[in-house]
């Protein structure tokens, strides 16, 4: 699904551009209510996990992969907002060092695969967990659905991109039959990573996700203009309302493990990833979308197409720069997120106030 170069013409891939500045602008507000001292850590972790999955590309149908895109999963662990922040962060990461969608398809890619997929799976999932029963298996079976439709929703958005602003004259009908058909069966792996890596999150730590905050019902209290959790049901005095979830692993320990799991991912397990085109990929050279398609500004990087240059040992080459792609990502968004938890204000809720979260 990352856009090249040349597949869209300039004055759409400028408003897509204006559409995805606008929209971080909006994400950047939002995700200063959806962050904590908690949560920030995870969205970089989160970050990085995305990065990493996108790397393991899976057979979808003959001659075609497929692989993550990654907005149904981050909305529901770290929230919509901070959630098309993470898949930016990745996006940009993927652009300017590894040479993968276009530097003026930048905004379109955002647009397409931050922004589309985040606020349909957010609002498909949402709207599961109101009439679904309340518990962990009812998260897990509403984060599948959202992330099975996020995906076509996100080829129903390419199309009409391409309708708009392509540069082939090629039957709008036949991109759309193709984008869609093919999206959907991608779209059924990336339920089944979304829905395991929620379920094992919500199985061990269901307060860091925010997907899960109904089923946690702790008050928070303000303390020297800082929100903390009020004490565990057994030190608070009788009739308080709080109910929180015992976690079965701690902070830490939850993000080392994301970490180390994302480095073997991304430094191993993607050199068995399937090495066929991938749904986008396959639709434009059956269809002739790519027949302008521009080299890469960034094609002589040295990470570029996912590999370490001057390393000839293809397993080492792409291992390393897989590794290398998980640290630069999770120090990046990282350091985004922490900037925003750190300009997070009191005004987002009363002084005085004791809430429910």
């Amino acid at each position: 699904m990352h856009v090249p170069d040349g597949f869209i013409n300039a004055p759409t891939s400028a408003v897509t551009g204006v559409v995805a500045a606008g929209a971080i602008a909006v994400s950047l507000r939002g995700a200063r209510r959806e962050l904590d001292d908690r949560t920030a850590p995870l969205a970089g972790l989160v970050a990085a996990f995305i990065f990493a999955v996108q790397m393991l590309n899976f057979p979808v149908a003959a001659g075609t992969s497929g692989h993550l895109l990654g907005g149904a999963l981050a909305a529901i662990l770290v929230g919509p907002y901070t959630g098309v922040l993470c898949v930016s962060v990745v996006l940009l990461m993927q652009g300017i060092l590894f040479a993968d969608g276009g530097l003026t398809a930048l905004g379109v890619n955002i647009t397409d695969m931050a922004i589309v997929t985040t606020v349909v799976a957010y609002a498909v999932f949402r709207g599961l967990v109101k009439v679904l029963p309340r518990g962990r298996r009812s998260i897990t079976v509403a984060s599948f659905v959202a992330a099975v439709l996020s995906v076509p929703a996100a080829a129903v958005a390419f199309t009409f991109i391409y309708w708009i602003g392509g540069t082939t004259d090629v039957s709008i009908g036949k991109v759309a039959t193709a984008m869609i058909g093919v999206h959907v069966l991608i779209g059924i792996g990336e339920a089944v990573i979304t829905a395991l890596t929620v379920g094992a999150v919500v199985a061990v730590r269901p307060d860091l996700v925010h997907g899960a905050r109904d089923l946690r019902q702790t008050l928070q209290l303000r303390v020297h203009g800082e929100l903390v959790d009020a004490p565990a049901a057994d030190e608070t005095p009788a009739g308080a309302r709080t109910a929180p979830v015992a976690a079965r692993t701690s902070r830490r320990t939850l993000w080392v493990t994301g970490l180390v799991t994302s480095l073997v991912l991304a430094g191993f397990v993607s050199f068995y990833a399937s090495a066929n085109p991938d749904g986008l990929e396959k639709v434009a050279a059956d269809k002739g979308i790519d027949k302008k398609a521009e080299e890469h500004a960034s094609a002589d990087s040295p990470l570029a197409d996912y590999g370490v240059k001057d390393v000839t040992n293809a397993r080492l080459s792409g291992g390393l720069a897989g590794v290398i792609g998980v640290g630069t990502t999770v120090v990046a968004g990282s350091a985004v997120f922490w900037a925003v938890r750190r300009r997070r204000t009191g005004g987002d809720v009363s002084p005085t106030a004791v809430e429910n979260v």
